[in-house]
């Protein structure tokens, strides 16, 4: 009959030990409930809020200098390119201009030394036109030089004389043949050799002054040169002076 009452005693203790422990817990579940409602806290998170603000700033700021940086950098490149371009286009220019130089150059090489051979030619032909004339057959013809010139040039031909120096003015042509060795074909007879110099002249009334001088030789047994006389030497420029006019007649010209 005594184990209820100790029972009752048992749970009185225990009711007397949680008790204590209930309250603490229930304290602290009050306290815990809205920490950031201490002014500790709200102040901490206030200075949070505005350091994060702060900071967003600075991150939209740094965006905004990043993305005018990369504009500027773009504008450089694009800038360079031109320039590049530019210098490319000069250089294309630079080199043409040089080439082009080179070419004229070479232009004026050549006219230099086609200038020389002119020159040269002059000096041959002023020495060709101071040979002496005189003694030969001279005729004047009412034709103009150039006609009478080609006259000239065709009855050399065709009585098989090579032209060795032709000297061509406005006024005055030259024309020195080869020595010819072969028989003639209607100049000479057999056995001679012969070499012309024919001179023309433009006369003022644009007529033109027929010269013609031969050297001509005889040619004797054993290859010896024998001088002709004047007389044949004469009658042989004679007929080259019939063959120019012959060439002359009309048609012919």
């Amino acid at each position: 009959m005594a184990r209820p009452d100790r029972s009752r005693s048992d749970l009185r203790s225990l009711a007397t030990l949680i008790g204590p422990i209930l309250l603490i817990v229930v304290a602290a579940s009050a306290s815990g409930c809205n920490p950031d409602e201490s002014p500790p806290f709200k102040e901490e998170n206030e200075r949070l809020r505005k350091q994060a603000v702060k900071q967003e700033s600075v991150i939209v700021s740094l965006q905004e200098g990043n993305k005018v940086m990369q504009q500027q950098i773009d504008l450089l490149n694009r800038e360079l390119r031109e320039a590049k371009k530019e210098t490319e286009r000069v250089e294309a220019e630079r080199s043409a201009v040089a080439a082009t130089l080179g070419t004229k150059v070479a232009e004026n090489k050549k006219l230099a030394a086609e200038a020389e051979q002119t020159a040269a030619r002059k000096a041959q032909a002023a020495q060709t036109l101071r040979v002496e004339d005189t003694g030969g057959q001279s005729e004047e013809l009412p034709q103009a030089l150039a006609a009478v010139g080609k006259a000239a040039e065709e009855a050399l031909a065709r009585n098989g004389y090579t032209v060795r120096v032709s000297v061509k003015t406005d006024q005055k042509a030259v024309y020195v043949t080869e020595r010819k060795v072969s028989a003639p074909a209607s100049l000479e007879v057999s056995g001679f050799r012969n070499q012309y110099l024919v001179s023309l002249q433009t006369l003022p009334s644009k007529g033109t002054r027929l010269s013609v001088k031969a050297d001509f030789e005889k040619m004797a047994q054993g290859g010896r040169i024998l001088a002709a006389g004047p007389d044949e030497t004469a009658e042989i420029e004679k007929r080259l002076i019939a063959e120019i006019r012959k060439a002359l007649a009309p048609g012919k010209v």
